[in-house]
């Protein structure tokens, strides 16, 4: 059986990117394809692996000027890469792997992390949000049509899969597929990470793209009010507003390697996670060390932690249920005052290693096979 791995974009080291390299592992025949492809800012386990790109690579492949020209040169592109000479193909992402040209005899499985939003959920985008007059009736002009072409190639996946039971409901809702969606959790690997017993604990820690909707601005201004030690890790074009808004107590860090954020992770009192996220692999990490989460009390995460629970000691994650520096702190203020278990943390955490994820992805999509081909 002739296989291809298909991924939207690849220019970060982020969750999805690591769904792909897990994919990867678990069909290693296979050939990969993605429009663009950023090596420098990727995992370097990339550089391992023949990734073969769109003609959209050499105009497009930095992420911002992917996002500027995706429509219409990036959908052109993925439109024009032939794959009719694969039987399987598996697609992860949210958008464009789906939209190549493929066999109407091949089984198509999308690995999907959410409906692409610029189609779907167009209010998630701050430039969306912030638009008005003209610039807002050609942006919703742009969304009619990205919403009408991301359901038409919806239709030539014959398998869909999700990560979370929220994310199976959004796609039923916007994709209306025909058959039953498995669902795996993404993963991380374990191996990299480690319980630190003598760690100082002398600082809350947050690691997250500095973007609007991670909400950093709430946590900045939190330990703004609470005077408590923070290390925020991560880059992103809200970096100059969120340095300028931290007082002393606030340290903010960037291009650090794996092992020195594994580090911050074993040595943290907590890790803080404000945002709602579709799902969320740096709370599982922060696990791996052994550190319990204070994080907001939707999302994806709600499927990856355990919740406190009063004289309990077996929880992984005390939960705030607004977003306002206010709700935050008050978790924060009754974190101090219970004792986690770090050996309880780090047991939950080994069920989304790597390895797990990569044989549940394997047997799914064998399942699957094995169903049509009986058909």
């Amino acid at each position: 059986m002739r296989i291809a791995i298909v991924h939207d974009a690849i220019f970060c080291r982020a969750g999805g990117e690591r769904v792909f390299l897990n994919f990867i592992k678990a069909f290693p025949q296979a050939d990969l394809y993605t429009a663009s492809y950023d090596p420098d800012n990727a995992y370097d386990d990339f550089k391992n692996y023949k990734i073969r790109v769109t003609w959209f690579d050499k105009i497009a492949r930095k992420e911002k000027y992917f996002k500027k020209l995706f429509f219409p040169f990036g959908i052109l592109a993925m439109n024009m890469l032939d794959l009719r000479r694969y039987d399987l193909i598996i697609t992860t992402g949210t958008h464009c792997g789906k939209y190549a040209r493929f066999s109407p005899k091949a089984i198509v499985i999308n690995y999907c992390f959410t409906p692409f939003r610029l189609a779907w959920d167009p209010s998630s985008y701050a430039m969306y949000e912030n638009s008005t007059g003209i610039l807002r009736f050609l942006m919703n002009a742009v969304v009619a049509v990205l919403k009408g072409i991301d359901y038409r190639h919806s239709k030539k996946v014959t398998h869909f899969m999700a990560m979370t039971p929220e994310m199976e409901e959004r796609i039923k809702l916007v994709y209306k597929p025909k058959r039953p969606i498995p669902i795996i959790l993404p993963s991380i690997n374990i191996g990299k990470y480690g319980v630190n017993k003598l760690s100082t604990n002398d600082y809350y820690l947050a690691v997250s793209r500095l973007e609007k909707y991670k909400k950093i601005d709430v946590v900045i201004n939190a330990f703004n009010q609470n005077g408590k030690k923070l290390i925020v890790v991560g880059r992103g074009k809200d970096k100059r507003l969120l340095t300028e808004l931290a007082t002393g107590n606030i340290i903010f860090l960037e291009g650090l390697s794996d092992k020195e954020v594994a580090d911050l992770y074993a040595n943290c009192k907590a890790f803080i996670f404000p945002q709602h996220e579709d799902y969320g692999l740096t709370p599982i990490e922060a696990n791996a060390c052994g550190k319990p989460v204070i994080a907001y009390n939707k999302g994806g995460i709600l499927y990856t932690q355990v919740p406190y629970v009063a004289d309990n000691g077996q929880w992984t994650c005390l939960f705030f249920d607004q977003q306002v520096p206010e709700s935050l702190n008050a978790a924060i203020e009754k974190f101090e005052s219970i004792s986690p278990s770090d050996d309880f943390i780090r047991n939950h955490a080994e069920q989304f290693d790597d390895q797990v994820f990569i044989s549940k992805a394997k047997s799914a999509v064998n399942q699957i096979v094995d169903s049509m081909i009986t058909q």
